[in-house]
Order: structure tokens, then C-alpha cells, then sequence
């Protein structure tokens, strides 16, 4: 195993590593300020991307980051539901036992969001993921569900989050009242060569590696096989690493990445 050849204590591309050792991009630190701005001013937000651009993981160490005294966090990703099941979900992320009829869920998930956000003082912060597959009926009851008060209160925030295609879909007149409302939009375009390999380094920083294990060649080689995007980067060096620990190499060049692409 590659771990024990170069005296890793995990796997450092893993999508299960700790928020803390992960590795901030420009692209991410910007995503990361304009959550901020929303978590201040309370609303809908958009967040899109290509698959493996980062998405869900800078959601989750800005989730990770929020205070639970202040910010109730509440993860969904059954987007392909009916709208019923679709307001079933979010009543159940909420902590509420759904009601039965359509309208009775309306008003049992609208009814917690205000208990939580006035009477406890807790911001619910909604993460709507892989929602470029929601259903156009879905993306309309949106709308209407977080219309508080005339539209004249916001006591949450929401984070619709999917693939390019959604800003797509958001273009179509019925989601007009929708795309009014967005307070931020950003879309992830994936990390720099020199990012690319800071992140490589960090990581293995991180899982115990004293020394670069990629050399600059390599890392410029692995970026301009992936764009930046880290998922494709994990893929990659995680082949990389293993075909170098099979081969008794220390230190993953431009070899042991062509390798890795064939592989791959």
C-alpha cells in the first residue's frame, strides 16, 4: 500500500479527509467570502459547477466552520423527488414529522424556519445539492415556499448547489421570480497550475509527507490533465502515488503521470 511506502498516515485524496487539512483555492476563499455575505444578510444563494470543481466540499468546511449556537445547518440531496417527497425531506431536516397534505407540509416547514429563527434564535442554513436535476415544479415551489411574510422577512438561508446546468434551467421565464431572488451567484472554474500543485503539496503535507512527492513537472502535467478540478486531481495523484509505490519510486515525475493517465 502507497500509504506505508511514503509513511502517510491516510490517504491525503481521500473526499473524507478533515475540513481543516483542506487546501484553499482563490476559487474557493472567493465561494468561501460570498457565503459569508449571504450568511450576514440571510437569503438564496446559487453555487454552480462542473462535476469535481469543489463544490460540496467548500460547502462543507463553511458548514463545518458555523456556529452552532447561531446556524443550524441542514444537508439535502433527494433532488430528483417528487415535489411531495421533495417537502417531505426538507420537513425532515428540519426535525419536523412531515405532515400528510401538500399544504400542511407548506406550512409545517415554514412555521419551523420561523420557530427557529425567532424563538431560538437559530438561522437555519438549507444546502440544496445536485440541484441541476430538481424538477422544473420543484424550482417553482422554491418560490414560493421561502416567500415569508410578503416577502418582506428572511429567516434562513438557502444554498442551491449543482452542475452549470442549473444556471442554464434558472434562464427559463417560469424561474424568473427565482432568479430575481438570488442575493449571490458563483460558479467554480477550478484551480491555477500553481494552485494545483500547492494543493498536492498541502495535502501531503498534511497526511505526514516531510517532502514534496511530486515533482514540478509532474504537478504541471497532472493540472493540465484535470483543469484544476480536484476530484480529477485526487484521481490522478492517488494513481500516481500507487504506481510510484510499485515501482519503488520516491518521488512522482512526469513518467509515473503519463502512466497513470493510460491507466486511468
Amino acid at each position: 500500500m502507497f500509504k506505508h511506502f511514503f509513511a502517510l498516515k491516510y490517504n491525503p485524496f481521500e473526499k473524507s479527509i478533515p475540513t481543516s487539512a483542506l487546501f484553499e483555492s482563490s476559487d474557493a476563499t472567493e465561494l468561501t467570502e460570498r457565503l459569508k455575505y449571504l450568511l450576514e444578510t440571510r437569503g438564496i444563494g446559487l453555487v454552480t459547477g462542473e462535476p469535481g470543481s469543489g463544490k460540496s466540499t467548500t460547502i462543507r468546511k463553511f458548514a463545518d466552520g458555523l456556529n452552532p449556537s447561531f446556524h443550524r445547518p441542514c444537508y439535502i440531496a433527494l433532488t430528483t423527488l417528487t415535489v411531495m417527497d421533495f417537502y417531505k425531506s426538507l420537513a425532515i431536516s428540519l426535525g419536523e414529522a412531515p405532515a400528510y397534505k401538500k399544504i400542511s407540509l407548506f406550512h409545517q416547514i415554514q412555521d419551523a424556519i420561523n420557530t427557529s429563527y425567532y424563538e431560538r434564535k437559530v438561522t437555519p442554513v438549507l444546502i440544496l445539492d445536485e440541484f441541476h436535476l430538481a424538477s422544473n415544479s420543484i424550482l417553482e415551489d422554491i418560490s414560493l415556499l421561502f416567500n415569508f411574510d410578503f416577502d418582506s422577512k428572511t429567516p434562513y438561508v438557502l444554498i442551491l448547489m449543482g452542475q452549470t446546468a442549473l444556471r442554464n434551467k434558472l434562464q427559463l421565464n417560469i424561474h424568473l421570480s427565482l432568479r430575481q431572488r438570488l442575493s449571490i451567484k458563483y460558479s467554480l472554474s477550478g484551480m491555477t497550475a500553481e494552485e494545483t500543485a500547492g494543493y498536492l503539496d498541502s495535502l501531503l503535507k498534511s497526511a505526514g509527507a516531510s517532502d514534496p512527492l511530486f515533482t514540478q513537472a509532474a504537478s504541471r502535467q497532472i493540472h493540465a490533465s484535470t483543469s484544476g478540478f480536484p476530484r480529477s486531481v485526487n484521481n490522478l495523484a492517488t494513481t500516481c502515488l500507487m504506481i510510484a509505490a510499485t515501482k519503488k519510486i520516491h518521488k512522482v515525475d512526469e513518467e509515473i503521470v503519463f502512466l497513470a493517465q493510460k491507466e486511468l
